[in-house]
């Protein structure tokens, strides 16, 4: 489902966010991305989405090699995976809806199953009944849920996630990582970068450890949660 070979990342300036990194995550698994600030975390994650391009190396994702992807295919790659963020980025001049909508709409879907998708979407995310709400007025971690909801109404085989519970409370941010299980449970790969060691050492799924843009043991728990294979 996503698989780095020999993947390196260096930047226009000249800094190597990447050295080296070669893992494989199978369908329908989830896995967290850890590491300490700059470590190479979401410059990983931008890879998988094709926001940025490796400077050597490849990047499989649902056996596509990214490298292959010409520019104008990215809109249609892209609608296979989705994409939460730590600050949301909603659109606080539109409803939840059509926050919710805008990949689909993006998409060319029609009407009527823009509206069923959206609306089984926020089901999952327990915020059904608030469609015509503005993102402004919910709590954070409503809005983050909208995030969610946004990221998996295209019904993509793979989301990846970036520090999602970073502006969250202990208990909030289990909520969203248990959400992210539900996800899991029906066979969506994902990929969560974060910091949150304690939250996630309750979660017993593979970690991926990067520092200084390369893959480490990791240390901070059990050999019997070690991030291989």
């Amino acid at each position: 489902m996503i698989r780095f070979e020999n993947v390196y990342k260096r930047y226009t300036n000249g800094r190597e966010a990447l050295s080296g990194i070669s893992f494989n995550m199978e369908p329908g698994e989830m896995a967290f991305l850890t590491g300490p600030s700059g470590a190479g975390k979401s410059t990983l994650l931008k890879l998988i989405a094709l926001i940025e391009r490796p400077t050597r190396g490849s990047v499989l994702v649902n056996k596509r090699n990214t490298s292959r992807v010409s520019r104008r295919q990215i809109p249609r790659f892209r609608q296979r995976i989705g994409v939460v963020f730590q600050d949301h980025k909603l659109l606080y001049d539109r409803s939840v809806f059509a926050n919710v909508a805008l990949p689909l709409v993006i998409a060319g879907l029609g009407t009527r199953e823009t509206g069923r998708r959206v609306r089984a979407a926020l089901d999952q995310v327990g915020l059904l009944g608030r469609e015509s709400h503005a993102p402004i007025t919910l709590s954070t971690g409503e809005q983050q849920r909208v995030g969610i909801a946004r990221a998996v109404a295209s019904r993509p085989d793979v989301v990846i996630a970036d520090e999602p519970t970073g502006n969250l409370d202990p208990d909030l941010s289990l909520d969203i990582m248990r959400l992210f299980e539900r996800f899991n449970d029906v066979g969506v790969t994902l990929l969560i970068a974060t910091h949150d060691l304690e939250l996630i050492d309750r979660l017993r799924h593979r970690r991926i450890r990067l520092v200084g843009g390369q893959i480490v043991p990791d240390t901070d728990r059990p050999p019997s949660l070690s991030q291989a294979p």
